[in-house]
Order: structure tokens, then sequence, then C-alpha cells
């Protein structure tokens, strides 16, 4: 009786496997290198029915070993063959807005950013787009802060961090996928190197405006969160930006939906600090960062997080400053002010 059941786990648990395999490597093929052309449809079907076989074969003793080997065999040769040779590039066709990669050099305590992004919108597929230089002085680097922004529920949100470096001078970094022209996004895509990942080094009225004054399909909800590092802690946190970005610049990596996507990025950047926020769940189901920021001591905790989170909505306000020059000015004024009870 124990052997039967002992059988019947180990035969259902490869069965799993084999399906989560298959269902990954018909993925890769589909997908393969940024396009999908006929022959990857092909193959791809191919694969899936041989899975489809072999996982039948499974109940049959006479045929079992040699499926296995087999599809082993082809698995492997997916990976090696096919997966490992996908490479990321900066030489696509690109959105218009994701075209240019930023990169600084630095001198001393001078840090100079190439190709910071200040998109002008009418609407959000409708826009000038604008870059400039500027230079940074790490000695005035006063703060930082986290916006989380919502648009399909508590559970996911998409983090940008802001450099404050005082006399009204910010700097936001968003962590995305960059998308070739005509390409939309797509989480499934984004587990099989589909996108390059690119860091957005913007202006604070393009990338926060973009979402609380001009994505209406879906309503985007945007909260802004002020945290109190040691300054050392920001100047080490932003150097490691600066670093990733310039790497960037010159060696493309590729984006991943679970492993290095706008909020696991800003967890890998802040580890250069020693003491950095230990890694939670809260951290993957990235709606929740906020509220683990917060029970971790990163958030004013002189009142209740719900408090805090309702203050910290600034859709409003940046609806009403729209293309003011103060506007950085006016959505921490009102997500600053105290709760009310």
């Amino acid at each position: 009786m124990l052997h039967n059941i002992v059988k019947f786990i180990k035969w259902s648990l490869l069965g799993l496997m084999l399906i989560v395999a298959t269902l990954w490597a018909v993925l890769a093929l589909y997908f393969g290198d940024s396009h999908t052309s006929n022959i990857q449809v092909v193959m791809a079907a191919v694969f899936a029915l041989f899975g489809l076989i072999t996982l039948i074969g499974l109940g049959f003793v006479r045929w079992r070993q040699r499926l296995l080997i087999v599809y082993s065999i082809l698995f492997v040769g997916i990976v090696s063959g096919w997966w490992f040779t996908v490479s990321p590039s900066n030489e696509r066709q690109w959105q218009p807005d994701l075209a240019k990669l930023p990169f600084a050099t630095i001198d001393g305590d001078k840090v100079t950013v190439h190709n910071i992004r200040n998109v002008d919108y009418r609407s959000e597929f409708d826009y000038t787009i604008a870059y400039y230089t500027k230079t940074f002085d790490l000695n005035k680097l006063d703060g930082i802060d986290l916006f989380a922004v919502y648009w399909m529920g508590p559970v996911i949100a998409h983090t940008i961090i802001s450099f404050n470096f005082g006399d009204k001078d910010y700097l936001a970094v968003s962590i995305e996928a960059r998308k070739e022209l005509g390409e939309g996004y797509s989480t499934i895509k984004g587990f099989f190197r589909q996108y390059e990942l690119i860091y957005i080094v913007a202006d604070e009225r393009d990338v926060i405006r973009l979402r609380t004054n001009y994505r209406k399909d879906p309503i985007e909800n945007v909260y802004l969160y002020p945290l109190h590092p040691p300054k050392e802690n920001a100047r080490r946190l932003f150097l490691e930006y600066i670093k990733q970005i310039n790497e960037l610049h010159e060696k493309p990596a590729f984006y991943n939906t679970l492993l290095d996507n706008c909020t696991m990025a800003i967890w890998f950047n802040t580890r250069v600090n020693p003491g950095h926020l230990p890694f939670s769940w809260k951290i993957l189901l990235s709606g929740y960062l906020p509220e683990y920021l917060y029970e971790s001591g990163g958030l004013d905790k002189r009142f209740p997080f719900d408090q805090l989170h309702q203050q910290a909505l600034i859709n409003r306000v940046a609806q009403t400053a729209d293309q003011l020059p103060d506007f950085s000015q006016r959505i921490r004024a009102a997500s600053s002010k105290p709760p009310s009870q």
C-alpha cells in the first residue's frame, strides 16, 4: 500500500515537472530572439506534441524510459542550442522614448549625467522628446523618495526611485523593459529574454507626470513616500545606480519579469549598503513594498501605515501642477503633510 502511494507521488511529480518544462520550452521556442517566425511556431508545436506524447508515455513501462531519454536530449538542446544563444542588444528599432540610453561621467564629487529624459506630453502617445545633460554634486544629495505606481490592484506596483539633490533638484530613475517600435509589454514575454533592461533617467515632470496625468487606460495611481537613509547610504546607492547605468550603456542585459524588474533591481542595488533591507516576498509582490518599508522602519512610523498610504497619493495635486516648473515641490508639499487623524 505504502509502496503504491510513494510510486504514485513519484510519477505525479515527474509528470508535473514534465508539464512545466514543456510549457517553458514551448514558450522559449515560440518567442525566440525578439520576434516570432513561422519556423519557431512549428518548432514550438512539435515540441509541445512530443511533450504530450512523453507525458502519456509515463503510463507505459515499455516506452517510458526511451521517451524520457529522447525528451531530455531535446530539452537540453533547446536550453543550450537556443535559449543561451539569445543575446541582448542595444541595436534595435526602439520606441522613440526609449531610443537613447543614459550614461554618466564622474569627476570627484561631481557626477555629470547625460541623456536625462524630459518628454513633453500632450497625451500618452503624443509627445515631444527632449534630453539634457546635468551635473550633480554628491555633497548635496539630501534624500531619496520612492514612487509606487498601481494600475491593477494592490499586489503589483511599478516602483521609481528619485534622488533629491536639494535646491529643487530631483533626478528620477525608472527601471523598465526597453520595448521595440510597435512592441507592447507582456508579463509572460518578460520571462523569456524578450526585452532589454533600461534605466530611464528622467525629470520627474516626465516619468511621474506621465503616470499621474496622461495614462488613462488603465488609470495609474501614484504614491510618493519620502525615505530618510543616512547620507552615506544615499551616496553609495546613487553611485551604484550610476554604475549600473554605465554598464547597460556599454553592455546590454535582459529584463526579467521576476528577477530583474523595477523593484528587484532596486533591492539588488540597495545591497551596496550595510544593513540593507532583507529580502522578503513583499519585494517580489512589489505592491507591498511600501508596507514592508514601513514595517522595517524606513517610513515615518508616527502614524498608521493606512494613513500614510492615503496621504501619499499624489494624482490630484500632480494633475493640478501639470506643466508648472515647481511640479516636484508641489507633489511633495501635498504628500508631506501630517496624515489626518
